[in-house]
């Protein structure tokens, strides 16, 4: 069974929950309104006086009741790891341009970190090992080469792209239109 894709009220992309999830949201009553051409039917028990098996019918995309995330939750900057980072880039080193594997990758700090440069969004690109080594702690113009693509801050909607790899088409298609115009994500087709 796929991950359901949540909202808050007002269509913002909120998070992917279990179908045990949001069969919850559906008891409890905190499913405002549904979109997504996606149903699925999730069978219970037995009654046992009537003897008819209990069901509940849930869609791909459900929005819930309660507190509008607004603005401000598509801005929510996503938390940084390699997983994330390397689907940002696409798997493709920012030095040589080659596409790697997981295990052949490693986070590059634009401004090393010994030299006073953070572990953010904007300061983190995908390099193969051999890029990373040979850069080592130096900025890119030191070490001789330039950065083919720049990094950016992934929306929470790209975000939510990024790491769910069972995206249903018509949650793929809700979310992309949420994704910034900037985003490398757009810039190639899946």
């Amino acid at each position: 069974m796929p991950l359901i894709l949540t909202l808050d009220m007002h269509g913002v992309p909120h998070r992917w929950v279990s179908w045990q999830h949001a069969c919850f949201y559906y008891a409890k009553d905190l499913v405002a309104w549904t979109a997504g051409n996606s149903e699925f039917v999730i069978r219970g028990g037995i009654n046992r006086l009537t003897g008819v098996r209990s069901t509940l019918c849930t869609n791909s995309i459900i929005a819930i009741k309660g507190r509008a995330l607004g603005a401000r939750g598509v801005a929510v900057v996503p938390p940084l790891n390699n997983h994330e980072l390397f689907h940002r880039d696409r798997y493709i080193c920012a030095y040589c341009g080659g596409d790697f594997g997981f295990g052949r990758l490693t986070r590059d700090h634009i401004v090393p970190l010994s030299r006073g440069g953070r572990d953010v969004w904007m300061n983190v690109v995908t390099a193969c090992r051999t890029c990373n080594q040979r850069k080592g702690a130096r900025q890119p113009e030191q070490a001789g080469m330039e950065l083919l693509y720049a990094p950016y801050v992934p929306n929470k909607a790209e975000y939510l792209i990024l790491s769910n790899r069972s995206i249903l088409a018509d949650q793929m298609d809700f979310l992309a239109r949420h994704v910034h115009a900037h985003s490398r994500w757009k810039a190639v087709p899946a």
